[in-house]
């Protein structure tokens, strides 16, 4: 755009008819020159019953974003009042600017202010998302499921070098930060226990309480917290990303299964995975617990880890791994499951890994529950 002239903006408006206008853009129509007002050019158009403004740019020497301001005020009054704006007559440049423009609605415009609802409306529209995100789950599920039964026969496509990746994220990498809740979440129930059993003279059975509370439930539910947070976030985030570039569409295009390429291969390395770091966490759990007992209240580190030797059997370990295997299913399911559900904006991101955290979290403890529940029945 040629700015050697400086020629003032000038708006003349030719009427053709008392239904047609053309409006004459003149001079420079740039943020340094005073630009025309809208509004008196539209109390002419208001004068005389017009139908349709069309536009003549011949004598139109250069124009910034300037020109925009005014064509989108006047669009905006052309559309309340029913009026037909031609914009054929504007530079190419101008008129691609104002389609833009026009194409996303002002944020005013989208505000819109239902009633307040009933409670009787809540409740059903509660009930409704709750039937479909079922459906949604268990859609989810038999898909995993398939894909699952396709990498029994080696006709599964997903990469094992990503398969590797994911192994070494949900395992190694999540060492540190097990390793410190754990110790800490045994020192703690070692230090709470103590001080009620030196009422009874009992300090040595801290032990019994550390070692089972650890091996049977809490060392599998630590984790499964952590994992939660960690990675079951991580995973939303990342195929919420997917989701929101649309390289899962990609994915379908090719005709490639997104449960297969992405959903599989982390669901699989979460799951084998949480067994170890479960069992991991149980010895850090019982270390943290004999670091109060022998150094706060002097018990002795052999018969310390002779007594926890004694308390917990093979049934409690069991347990706890079961659980653990359990839990990573959980927060893996969570975690893909609301990734595959994100929506297709920035903020859709941030939503699915605050749901898939929650979803995790919710399992967990209802799963916690229904196996403790179990084993009481069954006497193990």
């Amino acid at each position: 755009m040629a700015t050697a002239s400086t020629e003032p903006a000038a708006v003349h408006p030719a009427f053709r008819s008392d239904e047609q206008v053309t409006l004459h853009l003149i001079g420079t129509w740039q943020m340094e020159v005073t630009i025309p007002e809208v509004e008196s050019i539209w109390k002419q158009v208001q004068s005389r019953s017009v139908r349709q403004i069309s536009f003549d740019a011949e004598q139109l020497i250069s124009w910034d974003s300037s020109i925009l301001t005014f064509l989108v005020d006047l669009a905006d009054r052309c559309q309340k009042k029913g009026l037909a704006m031609q914009t054929d007559g504007l530079p190419a440049g101008v008129q691609q600017l104002l389609s833009l423009a026009r194409a996303v609605p002002k944020q005013e415009e989208t505000k819109s202010f239902a009633p307040a609802e009933s409670f009787l409306e809540r409740v059903g529209e509660e009930a409704i998302c709750f039937i479909r995100s079922a459906g949604e789950l268990l859609t989810f599920i038999g898909a995993t499921s398939l894909a699952f039964g396709r990498m029994l026969q080696g006709r599964a496509k997903f990469r094992p070098y990503d398969f590797k990746l994911f192994l070494e994220e949900t395992g190694a990498n999540a060492v540190p930060i097990i390793s410190l809740i754990s110790f800490l979440f045994g020192l703690i129930l070692s230090f709470v226990g103590i001080i009620q059993l030196e009422l009874f003279g009992a300090q040595i059975y801290v032990a019994d309480l550390v070692g089972i509370a650890m091996v049977r439930v809490m060392g599998a539910v630590v984790v499964g917290i952590i994992m939660a947070g960690r990675t079951g976030a991580a995973f939303a985030a990342q195929l919420g990303t997917m989701q929101v570039n649309e390289e899962i569409d990609a994915l379908k295009t090719l005709a490639i299964s997104p449960v297969e390429f992405l959903v599989l291969p982390r669901m699989l390395a979460l799951t084998l995975m949480m067994p170890f770091l479960t069992l991991y966490a149980d010895l850090m759990g019982i270390l943290g617990g004999a670091l109060i007992g022998c150094t706060v209240y002097g018990i002795n580190p052999i018969e310390f880890f002779n007594r926890v030797k004694a308390a917990v059997s093979l049934n409690d370990l069991f347990i706890g791994l079961f659980m653990g295997l359990v839990f990573g299913i959980l927060v893996a399911l969570s975690g893909c499951l609301r990734g595959i559900q994100c929506g297709r904006n920035a903020s859709a991101v941030g939503d699915a890994a605050t749901s898939a955290v929650v979803t995790s979290l919710v399992a967990i403890i209802i799963a916690t529950a229904v196996i403790i529940i179990i084993c009481a029945v069954l006497g193990i």
